[in-house]
This record gives structure tokens, sequence and C-alpha cells, in this order.
């Protein structure tokens, strides 16, 4: 069961996401009816721990292993979406595949079918995107040294 649940005033819901950044690149996706951009990853079921969760839904995404390094960001993220206010906690881990990738810039999709489509985009290219959370624009051309708590407000 995912950790996320509905109240009279919003939804709450939790959440890892991966950056995954290879040759200037990074890998990113969004449902083929949305016009913004996020990075892979999904809900953590209960009593999974978020690493696991992150590694799953790579698994059920894309049908691979990544290697989960080190988190990046804790996030607390308050946004309105399709008429409902969400507060999402999120956690962002760097991700690398454990064996050789060979990637294209070509979209793809996944294993679940065509409602998802992946892409690498040139880093430098993120200003250009509707991406969201809008902090990751910057904060990916700049990977931290150690862990940032960071709180969105949209």
């Amino acid at each position: 069961m995912d950790a996320v649940f509905e109240t009279d005033i919003g939804v709450f819901n939790y959440r890892v996401a991966g950056v995954w950044i290879q040759d200037g690149h990074v890998l990113l996706h969004k449902s083929v009816i949305d016009n913004h951009w996020a990075l892979p990853g999904g809900r953590v079921e209960i009593t999974e721990e978020s690493q696991k969760a992150l590694n799953r839904e790579f698994q059920e995404e894309l049908g691979i292993d990544v290697q989960v390094q080190r988190l990046l960001w804790s996030v607390e993220n308050f946004f309105n979406f399709n008429g409902n206010d969400f507060h999402e906690i999120g956690f962002y881990y760097q991700v690398s595949f454990k064996d050789d990738y060979k990637f294209s810039t070509e979209e793809f999709y996944g294993m679940e079918g065509d409602h998802l489509i992946y892409k690498w985009i040139p880093i430098d290219d993120l200003y250009k995107l509707s991406l969201q959370p809008e902090f990751l624009k910057a904060e990916i051309k700049d990977i931290p040294m150690n862990p940032k708590h960071i709180v969105v407000k949209g």
C-alpha cells in the first residue's frame, strides 16, 4: 500500500525520485497527458525503505536495477495538481545504472506501457522545460556535496 492519503484539505504523498545523470543529460519522464516533466520515481509503500522503493520503481518502470548512491535533497513540496492541494515529502537520490548503459536522446516508453514518456534531456536545456518541482532546474546543474533540505511552496 502506497504512503499516500487524502483528507478534507488535501493529499499527503511520500515520493522518491532518482537523479540519473549521464554524459551531461538527466533522465526525465512525463505523462502523455501532462505538459510538465519530472524525475523518475514514485510512491513509497508503507513499511518500505526509501532507497528500496526507488530501486523498485526503476525496476517496475524501466526494467532495470539502479545503484542508489546518495541522498541529494529532502523536499517538502506544497502544490496544486488537478484541483487538489498536495503536501508531498520527497527524497531525491543520485542514481546510476549498475552496468554500462547506452542511452539515446530519443523519447521512449517504459515497461508500464505508453502512458509515461522518458527522455534524456541535456542539463543545459532544463530551463526550456516545464520541470516539477521547479527548483530542480538550478539544483541539477550544481549537485550538492551534502544533502539539502528544500521547501517548495507552489
